[in-house]
Order: structure tokens, then C-alpha cells, then sequence
């Protein structure tokens, strides 16, 4: 398996790029692009669901983004220890029905040694919101880097 830098043990420069790199693959809505950092038997608990390994991480991403639609994603680093990193994060997305919400939540991280996630645990809370309340207004996909973070938004 190659590697996928960077690795652990983090430090903070470090860490502060995987979850940018994290939140940047995630914004893509990519689920191929996004099951490629995490290992063939990536462990996860996504709110109350269970699944193992790249297929059910690309169907679970699929069916996510078929129904959270415009979906744009802030990540930021909470804290990190040798091959773990903690997050916080926000995302915002509207239904089909044209509803919009804010997301919240904080995931727990796990890395083997080539710098894969094997373990990914997500909790997280809808708020609906009115149009006129998001603040993930960014041109295109990725999040410019002079958009503020979440810290900077005041969330």
C-alpha cells in the first residue's frame, strides 16, 4: 500500500494538513476520491450507522450526497496524539424539498503507519436553517484558503 502523507506521529503542521486534505476530498463529493484515505477495512460509525471497508464507504458517500444536496463542508482541528486526530466540523446542505441545515459535529480518527484512516467515528446534529442564514458561501468546490474556518465564522 503507498504511503499517504502525512503521517503520524503528527505534530500540528502536520495534522492541520491531514484535516484540510480530509475536508477538501469531502467538499469534492467524490465517494472514490474520498474512500481512497482510508484503509481496504476502514472501520466506521457514521451517527448510528456501522460500516467496513471501501465498497460500503462509497455506497454509504453515495447515498449521503444523493440526498444532502449542495453540500459544503468546514473542518478544524480539535486535537491530536501520535497516529490519532480528533476534529470538529460543520457542513451545510439543503434537501430535496429545498430545506436548508447546518450539520455539526466531531469525528474521532485513527491512522495505520502509511497514513490511511482505519477507524472513523462520527457524531453529528442537524439544525434546519433558513437560506439567508448560511455562511458557506464559497465560489466553486474547495474552500478558498481566505475563507475563514469555523473559528473565524464565529461558529
Amino acid at each position: 500500500m503507498s504511503p499517504r502523507p502525512p503521517l503520524p506521529p503528527f505534530t500540528l503542521e502536520t495534522a492541520t494538513r491531514k484535516v484540510r486534505m480530509a475536508e477538501d476530498a469531502w467538499n469534492s463529493r467524490d465517494p472514490q476520491r474520498v474512500s481512497l484515505a482510508y484503509t481496504e477495512d476502514s472501520w466506521w460509525r457514521n451517527r448510528s450507522d456501522f460500516l467496513q471497508g471501501r465498497p460500503a464507504i462509497v455506497a454509504f458517500l453515495t447515498r449521503k450526497w444523493e440526498r444532502e444536496l449542495d453540500y459544503r463542508l468546514i473542518k478544524e482541528l480539535w486535537a491530536f496524539h501520535g497516529n490519532r486526530i480528533a476534529v470538529r466540523f460543520q457542513y451545510e446542505w439543503h434537501d430535496g424539498a429545498g430545506q436548508w441545515f447546518r450539520s455539526h459535529g466531531n469525528e474521532q480518527w485513527e491512522f495505520d503507519e502509511n497514513g490511511l484512516m482505519r477507524r472513523r467515528e462520527a457524531s453529528i446534529n442537524d439544525v434546519p436553517i433558513a437560506a439567508g442564514e448560511r455562511k458557506f458561501l464559497w465560489q466553486g468546490v474547495q474552500r478558498p484558503l481566505d475563507f475563514p474556518g469555523l473559528s473565524g465564522l464565529g461558529l
